[in-house]
């Protein structure tokens, strides 16, 4: 090869790795905030402002705006937190080893300081856009998700129910930031989301059991005990969201709603007996699949067949 062409080749591979570098840089600043669990929050953050704005007959979109950017920045910043708290023992799992900060693509202090200013930032917008109350049950679901449910994932399986109380939280922030307040209603789509948690995350936990006991976690309790207490976070929780799911109130085509929420709570509870009796990991991920399909569908008839707007 002579030794223009050789530079040639080199300074193209140059260039290559430069596109390449600020491509994965920016994906792995995406992958910090968690896109896939934001989702879901947006969603149901949504519904809770949506509901709370028809109750009191006026939907504002500005401020439905702030309130999902808001949440969003919080949300994000709490991802990439939890990225950084826990870059060490992701590392040892195959399921997160790919992580930005688990694998060493961004440095600790980077992730620390993202995920910070994130947070940051949105709980101030929260406070200044939307309402202070907002802000506040924004900033306690940051909190107790970084520093109680975190830490406990490596002492005790209890960390499954405490953690499913900031992932309740979304409804409840975009109801209070509509409204200002709370009331029953809001309270009906803070406990559907509490008892749609553990099903859906029994489900990640029983396909990567391997991976939580490599990396010590504790989600699911060691020896003999460890199947009960699979079928009782699966079974139990289904059954009473199904029963909380049809206390709602819907304003129009209440058969409809009642049936179309009926059929989805026996679809996923289908899944979910599927899922006790075989404890394999296709049925495993057929409920996890089913949890992400059911939740924006309920979220959808309550969205839709609740609204007291007049």
């Amino acid at each position: 090869m002579s030794r223009r062409s050789a530079l040639i080749e080199f300074s193209s591979a140059a260039v290559q790795e430069r596109h390449f570098g600020g491509s994965t840089l920016l994906s792995d600043y995406w992958t910090l905030t968690k896109p896939e669990v934001n989702f879901l929050i947006l969603i149901t953050t949504f519904v809770g402002f949506y509901l709370a704005s028809a109750r009191d007959g006026r939907l504002s979109c500005v401020g439905l705006f702030n309130t999902l950017l808001g949440t969003l920045l919080v949300a994000s910043g709490t991802g990439a937190l939890n990225q950084y708290l826990e870059r060490k023992f992701d590392a040892q799992m195959r399921r997160t080893a790919r992580r930005p900060a688990a694998a060493g693509r961004l440095k600790p202090s980077t992730a620390l300081t993202f995920g910070t200013a994130l947070a940051m930032i949105g709980t101030i917008y929260l406070a200044i856009a939307v309402n202070l109350l907002a802000s506040v049950f924004a900033t306690l679901t940051l909190l107790t998700y970084l520093f109680v449910y975190t830490p406990l994932k490596r002492k005790t399986p209890m960390c499954v129910p405490l953690g499913a109380l900031p992932g309740a939280m979304p409804p409840l922030i975009g109801w209070v930031a509509a409204s200002g307040r709370l009331n029953i209603e809001a309270g009906i789509l803070c406990a559907m989301l509490f008892l749609w948690q553990f099903p859906h995350f029994m489900a990640i936990a029983w396909m990567y059991r391997e991976d939580y006991d490599r990396a010590g976690y504790l989600v699911l309790p060691k020896g003999n005990v460890r199947v009960p207490f699979v079928i009782v976070e699966t079974l139990v929780p289904l059954l009473t969201l199904i029963a909380i799911s049809v206390m709602q109130s819907p304003t129009r085509h209440v058969v409809i709603f009642y049936c179309a929420t009926v059929l989805l709570g026996e679809s996923f509870l289908y899944c979910g007996l599927e899922f006790v009796v075989q404890r394999s990991r296709v049925a495993a991920r057929r409920l996890l699949a089913a949890s992400i399909v059911y939740l924006p569908l309920l979220y959808g008839l309550s969205a839709t067949l609740c609204n007291r707007a007049k």
